[in-house]
């Protein structure tokens, strides 16, 4: 990889109006907490949710949002860390390391600790959470689902928004939610899905979150999603270190690339930058309720 592909993009041009991302991961970006949101801050990003994927990380999100006013937290076993849990992982693939099976016993052990954390005030919501046919295959789907099942009941007995990572399983996901009555307030990160999946959402309030893949060149169908997502429905993530908005695609991306995504947004749904911007603002602090 050269420097340049190493190398963080500028910053942007400031927004008008200040915004949150709703899904990062500042535990794998460079440079500390404070730096993140100095940067984020002086671009107009004021408030970042961060998101934990395991146990140990859903714990750093609650101590960082205790500890930054801008930071409020999320906390989940990630669909993908929940057959590691019970078959193990031999590869070391998460940042765990190589972890024998713990079986069904250790999967009830951390949805206990995934429970205690979502009772804390500044835990703003159960996520990311959801399937994700993409990494596991059939033999981890019944751990998957039964995570999924146990994540919208923490979420519901907490009053907390839930966060959906749905990657390759859009009919289970939205099946499940049916199955189990979605929480009052539910965000589908990193939106995936079509035209037709952002309007059956809708119907049922989902909020969608679009992150920088949706101005990649293949993602029409993302594009055409956005253009039917109700405004009062839709946020703005960067699911940072991943997904940099292009023309910075393949570069470490991080809360302050948000106005990038944000002006692409309002390219495709045809409404000025603040008008969209205050439409997001606004959206955001109801979802997760702050």
């Amino acid at each position: 990889m050269s420097a340049a592909k190493d190398a963080p993009p500028p910053l942007p041009e400031p927004l008008g109006v200040a915004v949150a991302d709703s899904h990062t991961h500042l535990d794998m970006q460079d440079g500390t907490v404070e730096q993140a949101l100095e940067k984020a801050a002086a671009v107009g990003v004021t408030t970042v949710v961060q998101v934990g994927c395991d146990v140990k990380g859903s714990q750093w999100a609650a101590d960082t949002a205790e500890a930054h006013a801008a930071v409020h937290a999320a906390v989940a076993l990630h669909p993908n860390e929940a057959p590691r849990i019970v078959h193990g992982d031999p590869d070391g693939w998460s940042r765990q390391g190589a972890r024998g099976p713990g079986g069904e016993g250790a999967l009830d052990e951390a949805l206990a600790e995934i429970e205690r954390l979502a009772a804390l005030p500044w835990v703003k919501a159960v996520g990311e959470t959801g399937l994700d046919y993409f990494r596991t295959g059939p033999e981890g789907k019944a751990a998957q689902e039964r995570s999924f099942r146990a994540h919208i009941e923490i979420a519901k007995r907490r009053n907390k928004a839930l966060v959906i990572h749905d990657r390759e399983a859009h009919a289970d996901v939205l099946r499940i939610l049916r199955e189990e009555g979605a929480p009052e307030r539910t965000v589908f990160h990193c939106y995936s899905g079509d035209a037709e999946m952002a309007e059956l959402c809708a119907e049922s309030g989902y909020f969608m979150s679009f992150a920088g893949n949706m101005t990649f060149k293949n993602a029409q169908p993302l594009r055409d999603a956005l253009a039917v997502a109700p405004q009062e429905l839709v946020l703005v993530e960067t699911d940072a270190p991943f997904l940099t908005p292009a023309p910075y695609r393949g570069r470490p991306n991080a809360p302050y690339l948000i106005p990038v995504t944000v002006r692409a947004m309002a390219a495709v749904k045809g409404v000025r930058e603040d008008v969209l911007a205050a439409a997001i603002a606004d959206n955001t602090a109801r979802a997760f309720d702050y």
